[in-house]
């Protein structure tokens, strides 16, 4: 069993995202050894950040730390509010033209008067390190190579992590957005998986994931997915991230939970990952990763071996 999945005296085994992102962190970190001399130069990740989102700061400062920790080259762009569309989109335009830059990634969400589908079509392809493109998105579908999203790559990958080879295992996607839950979907069948993607219309939703081996959900539904809804031993990973009251902490305390009842389905499950620390340190693993890639094949040379 893998370093970061932690067994338990009963119940499921926890799948701890941070342990799991912190090994393909090494991994990226030495195949940007192994890949500079090549290029020349580190591979460089830009990320552009609108506003004033706190949660979005975060994650930025996050993620810059992790890509120079990894020996990547960072840039970061931070605008205020009330900068125009256009001038968004002329920005990942210079980036597109810049030679030394091999991934760009515009923080979402962007003000709402921004069109961010407009924005993301901006991006070079070639770039589009969040795999969001259509061009992207496309070759998804088609099943050809190309930039994947990060946040379902990642679900994915701690999936093979807990039961291996994923082939005929039955999955339940609950979500359909272009975030998760579709190239999510698409992931998984491309393991060849038997996928049912579940959404707000899904008549008797209970039993729809009681017939799964494996459970996604992505819905931002604090709780949604009960304990009883889990078939005996299947693996539960768990996307969504959703702040409610904590009462317990005291008056006006939060607390973030998933779209999983994560106590009671522990009871179940085979395999969970928690709300903090579980899918979400993926996402950043997959986008270094993904910039490395693109590194790589922009410049035509082969993928570093050390990528896991």
């Amino acid at each position: 069993m893998s370093a970061f999945i932690l067994a338990q005296p009963s119940g499921a085994s926890v799948i701890d995202g941070l342990k799991a992102a912190e090994h393909i962190d090494a991994s990226v970190k030495e195949a940007v050894a192994a890949l500079s001399p090549a290029l020349t130069r580190a591979p460089c990740l830009a990320v552009v950040l609108v506003g004033d989102d706190p949660a979005s700061h975060v994650y930025v400062r996050n993620k810059v730390k992790r890509t120079e920790a990894a020996g990547m080259r960072s840039l970061e762009y931070r605008k205020s509010a009330d900068l125009s569309e256009d001038d968004l989109i002329a920005l990942v335009h210079s980036l597109n033209d810049d030679d030394g830059v091999d991934g760009i990634l515009v923080q979402m969400p962007l003000p709402a008067h921004m069109d961010a589908r407009r924005v993301v079509e901006a991006i070079d392809p070639a770039k589009d390190v969040d795999g969001l493109t259509a061009t992207n998105a496309g070759r998804l579908v088609l099943g050809a190579p190309g930039l994947r999203p990060c946040t379902p790559a990642g679900t994915v990958w701690l999936a093979q992590q807990a039961l291996g080879d994923l082939s005929g295992k039955s999955v339940v996607v609950l979500g359909r957005s272009i975030l998760v839950g579709k190239p999510a979907a698409l992931l998984f069948l491309e393991q060849n998986t038997t996928v049912t993607l579940a959404h707000s219309r899904t008549q008797d939703l209970p039993s729809v994931v009681r017939a799964a081996d494996i459970v996604v959900a992505a819905v931002g539904r604090p709780h949604l997915v009960k304990g009883d809804w889990i078939k005996p031993g299947a693996c539960v990973l768990d996307v969504g991230i959703n702040r409610v009251d904590a009462p317990e902490k005291g008056d006006g305390k939060t607390k973030l939970v998933g779209d999983v009842a994560y106590e009671d389905a522990k009871a179940h499950a085979g395999f969970i990952t928690p709300v903090p620390g579980g899918i979400g340190p993926m996402t950043i693993a997959m986008l270094l990763k993904n910039t490395v890639m693109a590194a790589a094949q922009r410049a035509n040379l082969p993928l570093p071996s050390q990528l896991v």
